[in-house]
């Protein structure tokens, strides 16, 4: 037993045509007949079909005269040159009048023929080639119907408009009294299949005079399928015609709508009694119906140009704002407002690593580090659209009811720098024409049972509520989020080559400070030493030995000298930790370490400071620069711990998350909480520091260093003391 999804019905090779046709295909190259509908023989009053097969129509001209004498026929090879384009005709054949149609279709030529019919209610004049003065897009289809009814004049009239999922809806309807009203019912996928849609788009008008007429087969030599796409009269399917009954209608027509090569929606009649409509009048209304759609095309285009150049002048406000501003976060901060009503979201957060602000109605933060750490894993494109989020993905990330659609925009995926935008849970409900859950029948099909989707009983309204979603985030909305990327990358290169400008000055007077800060050091240690040894000698000599006023000035003058010895020392430490080579390489700390700190309590005569060295794992260093931090970071340790009554400084490494990280704590002064912003900077000392002696160029060699080796410095403080923090590579 077979099953058959609507999608799969071969609606293109029925193997019959509609009783008011009449069909024979020919050889596109022989010209012989290959196959015709059982009826022709009625139409040309043949009473032995077989003696067609194989031959020409020029072998029986006593009946095909009418067709032979023909322009069309006459001229066939030009008229068949390009493939399913349709040309017309009109015949008598035993003094009737009949619409006479060709065109080549693969290797057969299709020759078909319908009775003509008058129309003597078809009231046509110029005045309704009107549609490009509609401004309205309502109005566009309301005038298209107005316009069809003065040609066919059904008994429901209906623009359909397809859905992205496939299924659509009535946008405009004009009716009779005894008619139900279909206006604004959303139709399933399934009412009208992916392969009807097809062909929709290459044939596009398509009539079932009466649903309820037996079927003409098509008589053929072989067993081949035949296509009949381009055929005004293909027979429809078994499941189309069942549906149509079952709305109550007996006859159908449509005519396609197209929009720039894409099926955008039909136009659909319905009558409840059979209903036939002339060629002629068929391809009136195709003309009309092409006409709305130009008029609809050229309507939007001119509304999303108006829209474009709107979006373009917020965009270079946007970009105005943005270049007043150093700083990426600070652009975004300050403009949030606008961004967020860009795209018409609820709300928005802007996010750089740890910092982030919000505009308007956004979740809890708690909820937002769940979606910023979520999204980035969802796509690897810069922008990431979902309108189902709390439908899909509520119950795996815990949100609510504010985040129920999001668009995301990653600026710099390293720094988790994003922006969200948010749209509230739409209370969204669609009213179906009948339930639109599929219901499986079997059909018996050449002797063989199939399942096959039913068609729909009820056409009844039928509501169903949607839960989870946000409301739709149109083209529109994703334009003006691209729109506001492009003003990030474009007022960030421009930020970009400023900073490169700038930093490439600032480069070359660093490179002059520190080629300065060098000289000095080095040059004024010659002077100071002589002017050390000079007075240490008037002391040795004894001359001033009587007056202990002169010593303690020259005592002090000493240690002035010591003092700027050593700054001059430290600046020069702090130059060559950023230009001097290095060499990494694996190093064990732990003499250094121990070394360090027996002299440390020498210099700062402190013996009774205890020093505890744990354990010291190995590092990726260069062994100069290494001695330089751990000199700085032990002396000060001990230093500020000196005046304690039990002075106390720990020392131990330990492995985290493929790094060494070495702790160096004491019970000193601590760093007061206000002023940790300027620890590193050089020749900054705290104010709880200044009874110690010291300059404030150890820390920033510390800094230095560390940021030159691949590592980081940094630490932790209270009233109970200090723990400094240094993070090296892991050999």
């Amino acid at each position: 037993m077979n099953f058959i999804e609507c999608h799969e019905e071969p609606i293109h090779i029925p193997g019959y045509i509609q009783s008011f046709g009449y069909l024979i295909g020919i050889d596109a190259e022989s010209h012989s007949i290959t196959f015709f509908s059982r009826n022709i023989t009625d139409l040309f009053k043949i009473e032995n079909a077989e003696q067609l097969f194989n031959r020409q129509l020029t072998d029986f001209s006593e009946f095909f005269r009418p067709v032979m004498d023909s322009d069309l026929y006459i001229s066939l090879k030009s008229f068949t040159k390009r493939e399913n384009e349709t040309h017309f005709d009109k015949i008598f054949v035993h003094g009737k009048e009949y619409h006479f149609s060709v065109f080549r279709g693969g290797k057969h030529i299709f020759l078909e023929f319908e009775a003509v019919q008058e129309n003597p209610n078809k009231r046509i004049s110029n005045k309704y080639d009107n549609f490009y003065v509609i401004d309205n897009e309502q109005d566009i289809w309301e005038q298209l119907l107005s316009t069809l009814s003065k040609i066919v004049n059904y008994d429901r009239m209906m623009v359909y408009k397809f859905m992205m999922d496939g299924s659509g809806k009535v946008i405009a309807e004009r009716r009779s009294d005894h008619m139900d009203s279909y206006l604004g019912l959303h139709y399933p996928e399934s009412d009208i299949p992916r392969q009807a849609r097809e062909l929709y788009l290459k044939k596009r008008k398509r009539i079932f005079s009466n649903v309820y007429a037996e079927t003409v087969p098509l008589m053929s030599r072989t067993d081949e399928n035949i296509d009949l796409t381009f055929v005004a009269s293909r027979g429809m399917s078994p499941v189309h015609g069942q549906y149509i009954k079952n709305s109550g209608a007996s006859s159908s027509f449509s005519i396609s709508i197209i929009l720039d090569n894409h099926l955008w929606g039909l136009v659909t009649c319905q009558n409840s009694e059979p209903k036939h409509i002339d060629l002629e009048d068929r391809v009136q209304a195709g003309i009309f119906t092409a006409l709305a759609s130009n008029a609809y095309s050229s309507f939007k285009s001119k509304k999303e140009l108006n829209y474009r150049l709107e979006l373009n002048e917020k965009a270079a406000q946007l970009k105005s704002e943005f270049l007043k501003h150093n700083h990426l976060f600070d652009s975004l901060a300050e403009n949030k407002e606008k961004l967020r009503k860009l795209p018409e979201a609820d709300g928005l957060v802007i996010i750089s690593e740890n910092d982030r602000v919000s505009s308007g109605s956004v979740p809890d933060r708690e909820m937002i580090d769940r979606i910023a750490h979520w999204a980035p894993e969802q796509t690897e494109e810069s922008i990431y659209v979902s309108r189902s989020l709390l439908k899909d993905f509520g119950e795996e990330l815990n949100l609510d009811e504010t985040a129920a659609g999001i668009i995301v925009y990653f600026i710099e995926r390293s720094k988790k720098e994003m922006l969200i935008w948010f749209r509230r849970e739409f209370d969204e409900h669609i009213d179906w024409a009948g339930n639109p859950e599929k219901k499986i029948d079997v059909l018996l099909q050449n002797g063989e049972e199939k399942h096959i989707v039913s068609p729909r009983t009820s056409f009844q309204i039928f509501t169903e509520n949607i839960k989870g979603n946000s409301k739709r985030w149109n083209s529109r909305d994703i334009i003006s989020v691209k729109a506001v990327r492009d003003v990030i990358l474009e007022t960030s290169h421009k930020q970009y080559n400023a900073i490169k400008s700038l930093n490439n000055e600032l480069r070359k007077v660093n490179e002059e400070l520190d080629s300065f800060s060098y000289t000095i050091s080095h040059d004024l240690g010659t002077p100071l030493t002589v002017m050390k040894l000079n007075a240490q000698t008037l002391l040795l000599l004894n001359r001033l030995t009587d007056d202990e006023r002169s010593k303690n000035k020259i005592n002090a003058i000493i240690e002035e000298i010591d003092g700027m010895a050593e700054m001059m020392h430290d600046v020069l430490q702090l130059s060559r930790a950023k230009y001097s080579e290095m060499e990494l390489e694996r190093l064990q700390p732990f003499q250094t370490i121990s070394k360090i700190s027996e002299n440390a309590k020498i210099t700062f005569e402190s013996p009774k400071t205890e020093i505890i060295i744990e354990e010291c794992p190995d590092v990726l260093a260069d062994k100069t620069m290494l001695h330089q931090v751990f000199l700085n970071i032990i002396n000060n340790a001990v230093k500020y711990s000196s005046h304690q009554d039990e002075p106390k400084v720990k020392i131990w490494g330990s492995e985290e998350d493929g790094r060494v990280v070495y702790r160096v704590s004491d019970n000193g002064i601590g760093i007061p909480e206000e002023e940790k912003h300027k620890m590193f900077k050089i020749f900054n000392r705290m104010d709880n520091a200044k009874k110690f002696k010291g300059n404030g160029v150890g820390l920033s060699i510390v800094h230095r260093i560390m940021q030159r080796i691949g590592g980081t410095v940094d630490y932790e403080s209270d009233k109970e003391g200090t723990c400094f923090i240094l993070t090296f590579k892991k050999p």
